[in-house]
């Protein structure tokens, strides 16, 4: 039968979810992968689900089609309002609900450029970002390289500009500027004034700012190698516009996956106080990926109890911490380079490929070394997310997610430290670093 040629080009099934349905559990599955690749947040899933069963009451209103969502839309103002410190307070008509934040990058894409349009996203980017952003709407991704230069620093700035004036010199068009803010996967946050200063580029070029935020709570203190101090987290909804940008340009994303551990309720929303003309565009492009009355009714209980919220983060954000100090000792202890200053996010990004290299005694080159190093983590059973699919700049990193069960997490740790360790020849594995895992990472 014959395929759309957008289909067709679909076609070959992810060979990563022969490993993503196959989880190591120490007695009912001792043969299965690790998974430190997925961004998932474990360490709070007893609090929430006490949370959930203590308040569920499904009302019979769950059972329609419901008021489109108005209660999860004033849930989600009044919570962001308070903990992204809002210039001004967000309204229920500023948000716009969708089936997570993959949806919701859809959606501004869509909104935003038409066919064959850039979108500025810098390297090393979230894995997802690229089907997210251009899959179905036909837009593309103009990639800005930072080199030597750190990717959230003054000079990030300069960068985007020339990229945008690399565009405009070949005749493109570009029409938005995409952040991942805090930064998956570097778990870094932008500073305030370099936000202001990417603001001021997009109102000097008319560009819309979308800044993905969805690890905004998920911050924490860095007390192992935070020197110098690591930039703490501003929404840029927390900065005034005012004598900066044109406010319909500024947008946010945010979701229950990351800072709620709920990557399975499937709960996103897009933010933007300014823009009548997308939030009213958005209304019937949302009910394409609408999510249930269920999810809605349990993510306005979380968001509405204000006490056990309060609690719940400063506990999320305490254990963040505690498990950072945890697995960058375990880095240091064996010869790991990782990138240091993290604050944000529950991942580190290291160089395993270094590590791996040291130990081979075939002499493998270095350009090969990504998928050396998947092919020996796969031999061992461990599945990490390589930094070819966040386009990386440099060779051999791979981010590695520590918010797990301390069993699981320290049974993968002590498999990566085989793989990059173990001398031996590479063999061929059922995964593509370039394209695998595009839609799994992408929730």
């Amino acid at each position: 039968m014959a395929l759309s040629s957008r289909a067709s080009k679909l076609k070959t099934p992810d060979p990563s979810f022969s490993i993503l349905t196959n989880s190591w559990h120490p007695s009912l599955n001792p043969s299965g992968y690790v998974n430190l690749a997925v961004a998932e947040n474990y360490l709070m899933h007893a609090a929430l689900q006490s949370h959930l069963h203590a308040h569920l009451h499904v009302p019979t209103t769950a059972f329609t089609y419901g008021d489109f969502f108005k209660r999860s839309r004033g849930a989600i103002a009044r919570f962001l309002t308070k903990h992204l410190r809002a210039a001004s307070p967000i309204e229920t008509g500023h948000v716009a609900v969708a089936s997570g934040c993959t949806a919701a990058v859809e959606h501004l894409a869509w909104a935003f450029a038409d066919p064959g349009d850039l979108i500025l996203l810098g390297r090393p980017y979230y894995g997802a970002f690229p089907w997210d952003a251009t899959l179905r709407t036909g837009a593309r991704l103009a990639y800005v390289d930072f080199g030597e230069d750190d990717p959230l620093g003054d000079v990030c700035v300069q960068k985007y500009e020339d990229r945008i004036l690399e565009a405009h010199s070949n005749g493109e068009k570009v029409t938005a500027l995409l952040l991942c803010h805090p930064h998956n996967p570097l778990g870094r946050c932008y500073p305030r004034h370099v936000l202001v200063d990417l603001l001021k580029l997009c109102d000097k070029y008319k560009l819309h700012l979308i800044s993905d935020e969805i690890y905004a709570l998920s911050i924490f203190d860095n007390t192992v190698d935070a020197e110098p101090a690591p930039a703490p987290f501003h929404s840029v909804l927390s900065i005034d516009p005012t004598g900066v940008i044109d406010p319909a340009y500024v947008h946010v994303i945010w979701g229950m996956s990351k800072d709620f551990g709920a990557n399975g309720l499937r709960l996103g929303a897009i933010i933007s106080q300014h823009n009548v003309d997308l939030m009213t565009a958005l209304v019937p492009v949302v009910l394409l990926t609408s999510v249930s009355s269920l999810t809605e009714h349990v993510l306005a209980n979380v968001l509405e109890d204000d006490a056990w919220v309060e609690h719940y983060i400063k506990e999320n954000q305490r254990k963040l911490s505690t498990y950072y100090e945890y697995i960058t000792a375990w880095a240091k202890s064996n010869d790991i380079v990782y990138a240091p200053g993290v604050n944000a996010g529950f991942f580190i990004w290291a160089d395993l490929g270094r590590t791996y290299l040291k130990h081979q005694t075939d002499n493998k080159p270095e350009a090969d070394v990504d998928q050396a190093v998947m092919d020996a983590l796969l031999r061992h059973k461990v599945f990490l997310a390589s930094g070819l699919r966040f386009g990386s700049e440099k060779l051999g990193w791979f981010r590695i997610v520590f918010s797990h069960d301390k069993e699981y997490l320290d049974e993968g740790l002590r498999r990566i430290v085989a793989a990059v360790t173990t001398p031996g020849p590479s063999k061929e594995v059922p995964i593509d670093l370039e394209n695998g895992l595009a839609t799994a990472e992408g929730v």
